[in-house]
């Protein structure tokens, strides 16, 4: 069983590297840095496990110099969704695009004048035809004979905002310096703290 997991990954990820438009994640980070020129924020939002990559790719971004806020998925529709002002970008992760109550929150964060980034395996999904750029996270395979448990597409789905995030960091010319003042706790911090003090 492990041998099999470990090739499947394997297979997936070189599928999914090849279906990965650069195109795409430059007109995302280009979204992106207008709106923050022009005074909007960034928001991450999912459902299920979708949710908890949303929070890690939120947390990833504000830490590289990108201020993102997590958006629960569900609560937006009773209320929450007045954290997102018009002109702001909501980036949105199905892996399907298909899940309604996601859906449901897009039309409503739409309407109230945001801009989609939409991240899903699809790009004919309901949630791509959404979004005003849409990022192709594609598998086939999550890795067990139930193919339904989100394991390779959760991997897949950080892959492809983790390559958003490099854009948006050397678009901004990351230093150390500018990092340890977002991050100056833990393991990191202090290698940060003692680079700077040789």
């Amino acid at each position: 069983m492990g041998l099999s997991y470990d090739q499947c990954v394997l297979d997936e990820l070189a599928l999914a590297m090849d279906k990965i438009d650069e195109g795409s994640l430059e007109a995302a980070k280009e979204m992106i840095l207008q709106t923050e020129a022009d005074g909007g924020r960034v928001h991450v939002t999912g459902i299920g496990k979708p949710s908890y990559v949303a929070g890690y790719i939120a947390s990833l971004l504000s830490s590289t110099g990108t201020p993102s806020y997590f958006l629960d998925g569900t609560e937006a529709v009773h209320g929450s969704s007045g954290q997102v002002k018009a002109g702001d970008v909501v980036i949105a992760i199905s892996n399907s695009g298909e899940t309604k109550e996601l859906l449901y929150t897009i039309e409503t964060l739409k309407n109230n004048g945001a801009k989609i980034i939409g991240v899903s395996k699809r790009s004919d999904s309901t949630l791509s035809h959404l979004s005003d750029v849409s990022l192709c996270a594609a598998v086939h395979k999550e890795g067990d004979l139930l193919n339904k448990p989100p394991r390779l597409s959760v991997l897949v789905q950080i892959i492809v905002l983790q390559k958003l995030s490099l854009l948006l960091q050397e678009a901004r010319k990351l230093t150390p310096e500018m990092y340890v003042q977002w991050h100056p706790g833990g393991a990191i911090g202090e290698s940060l703290i003692q680079q700077e003090n040789c």
